[in-house]
C-alpha cells in the first residue's frame, strides 16, 4: 500500500518529525496539536492542518497519536471520535501506562477502529531522519495498513504480539527506556563529580576509552553536558520525569522495586525546578548542585 492519509495527532520533537517523514513518502498528512504554532511549520513541508483532531481524522486511513501521555491521548482521541473512519488503524505510539493502553484499546473498539500499541525508541535525530525502531502490537491481518507508516518514520519494526490491548510493545519499551534512563543518569552524576573532585573529564574519559565501560552512548551525552549543548532538546527533561514515573509505577505493580529509577525521577523533577525542564534529558547533570 502505499499513499495513505495519515490524521496525525501532536507534533512536538517526534510528532512533527514523524509526519514530515510520511510527508516525505508520498502520504497525505493531516496535522493538529494543541498549540497550533507547534504545527504551523508542517504546513511548508506539505502536511496539511486541521482545526480539530476530528478533521485531522476524518479522511485518515490511519490515525498516529504522540502526545504527551495516556491521558492526553485519551482525551484528544475523545474529541477526534467524531471524524474517525469504520475500519481505519490507530497507531498509538504515545508512551503510557499499562492501564491506559488498555483503555485506549477499548475505546478504539468501541468506535471499530484498529489499535496498534505502537511506541518508538530513538530522539530526535533519529526520528528526523526516520530511523526510529517501532515496537509494535496488533493483529496480523491489519499491519498491512500500517506498515508503510512504519516504513516512512522507521528503520525497523520489532512486532511484539497480536493483541496491543496487552501492551506488549509499551511493556518493552519502559524497560528498554529503564535502561537509558539510568545510564543518562550515570553520565551525569560522574560528570558532576568528576567537576566536584577537580578531575579533567578528559581524564575519565581516556581511562574507559575502547574497553568495556565505554560506549557511544556516554560520549554524546557527556559532551552535549560539557558543552553546554542540551537545547533544542532530543528528549526534554519534564518528559523523561514523566516516563521514569511510569517505569517506577509499572514495576511497583508488578511486584518489582525500582531505587534506581526512582530516585532518577526525582532528579530529573530537580533540574526542571532549576528551569532544565525544557533541555535535553542530560541536563539531569544540574541536579547534582
Amino acid at each position: 500500500m502505499s499513499g495513505l492519509t495519515v490524521g496525525v495527532l501532536g507534533t512536538g520533537i517526534m510528532g512533527a518529525a514523524m509526519a514530515r517523514n510520511l510527508v516525505k513518502a508520498g502520504h497525505a498528512v493531516h496535522v493538529w496539536n494543541r498549540s497550533p504554532d507547534k504545527a504551523a511549520p508542517l504546513e511548508k513541508d506539505g502536511a496539511h492542518l486541521a482545526a480539530s483532531p476530528a478533521d485531522a481524522v476524518s479522511e485518515a486511513d490511519v490515525v498516529l497519536t504522540m502526545l504527551y501521555d495516556g491521558d492526553a491521548v485519551a482525551d484528544v482521541m475523545r474529541q477526534a471520535a467524531p471524524g474517525l473512519q469504520a475500519g481505519a488503524s490507530w497507531v498509538q505510539s504515545t508512551t503510557a501506562s499499562l492501564g491506559a493502553v488498555a483503555e485506549l484499546a477499548r475505546f478504539a473498539g468501541e468506535q471499530g477502529v484498529v489499535f496498534f500499541d505502537a511506541p518508538v525508541l530513538g530522539t530526535r535525530q533519529p526520528a528526523e531522519a526516520g530511523q526510529l525502531t517501532v515496537l509494535a502490537a496488533g493483529p496480523t491481518e491489519h499491519r498491512i495498513a500500517v506498515e508503510p507508516v512504519f516504513q516512512a518514520v522507521g528503520a525497523r519494526t520489532v512486532w511484539t504480539g497480536e493483541d496491543g490491548s496487552a501492551g506488549s510493545s509499551t511493556r518493552l519499551k519502559l524497560v528498554a527506556n529503564s535502561w537509558v534512563l539510568a545510564a543518562t543518569h550515570g553520565i551525569g552524576e560522574a560528570l558532576a563529580l568528576a567537576k566536584g573532585l577537580g578531575v579533567d573529564p578528559e581524564d575519565f574519559f581516556g581511562l574507559i576509552s575502547g574497553g568495556p565501560l565505554d560506549m557511544g552512548y556516554l560520549r554524546a551525552k557527556g559532551d552535549a553536558i560539557l558543552q553546554g549543548r542540551l537545547s533544542p532538546a532530543s528528549f526534554a527533561v519534564v518528559t523523561a520525569e514523566k516516563d521514569a514515573r511510569l517505569i517506577v509505577d509499572a514495576g511497583r505493580d508488578h511486584g518489582v522495586r525500582l531505587d534506581v529509577a526512582e530516585a532518577g525521577a526525582e532528579r530529573f523533577r530537580r533540574a526542571a525546578e532549576l528551569g532544565h525542564g525544557d533541555e535535553d534529558m542530560a541536563a539531569s547533570y544540574y541536579a547534582s548542585f
